[in-house]
């Protein structure tokens, strides 16, 4: 019963969330050209509010617990766990006094309304997969932008999504070099829980009733680490004890 009431839910959802990212396109497109950089930014936040309003069509609640008061005047790396794309906009909308930024692959530049524009002008980088030297001058040109601008990072270093709530190991590569170019950030572990339920039919139809669960763990400051190699398997064991597939 659950997975048939999934079928109209998901076309009303979907209804939902294309009208969203059409409408807010060209208020970026606007806010970026005529007013700057701020504007945009305060648009891209909305989109993301209402992108998570469009999952309460599914039934779908937010927890964002997080009872730490996080300085604005630093560059943060946020790292988390990775279960589905719906991990994304409860970050930037709860986070968003961090300006939080992504890596992604370069495919997402293109062709999504309101999405790949402002992952081309919001200060994300767009990475190619095939091409591993492109992206570490990516990632090491985006460090050096989190860095001076006090921006944040946000890295998801298993590199795929896990499908049934499993944390995979971490990739650390990207994050090394983040750290490396970013000596000042302060990390900011996260731990996503149930992300994987949204896709547990796969694309079509959408999980209902779900529960998504963020939990913000003690900031750390690189510098307070010698040890860089230490400091990522103590955010890697942080995380991955916090996830209850």
């Amino acid at each position: 019963m659950r997975k048939i009431l999934a079928y109209p839910l998901t076309v009303l959802y979907f209804i939902c969330f294309g009208i969203t990212l059409i409408v807010f396109h060209p208020i970026q497109w606007i806010c970026f050209n005529v007013f700057g950089y701020q504007a945009h930014k305060i648009s891209v936040d909305w989109l993301q509010f209402f992108l998570i309003r469009c999952l309460n069509v599914l039934g779908t609640r937010f927890t964002f617990t997080n009872p730490y008061d996080i300085d604005t005047d630093q560059p943060l790396i946020i790292v988390a766990n990775h279960q589905s794309m719906y991990d994304i906009s409860p970050i930037m909308w709860y986070m968003r006094k961090h300006h939080p930024k992504f890596i992604s692959k370069k495919e997402l530049g293109r062709g999504i309304p309101s999405v790949s524009y402002n992952l081309r002008h919001g200060g994300s980088v767009l990475i190619d997969r095939k091409n591993p030297r492109q992206a570490i001058t990516a990632i090491m040109k985006f460090g050096e932008y989190i860095e001076n601008n006090k921006r944040a990072a946000v890295i998801f270093p298993e590199g795929t999504r896990s499908k049934t709530g499993v944390p995979k190991p971490f990739q650390t590569k990207g994050l090394e070099m983040m750290i490396k170019k970013a000596p000042s950030a302060t990390i900011v572990p996260i731990s996503i829980n149930n992300s994987w339920k949204m896709l547990r039919y796969g694309k079509f139809p959408m999980g209902i009733g779900n529960h998504l669960k963020f939990t913000v763990h003690q900031p750390i400051k690189i510098a307070t680490f010698v040890d860089k190699q230490e400091l990522i398997r103590s955010v890697e064991e942080t995380i991955s004890s916090n996830i209850h597939p």
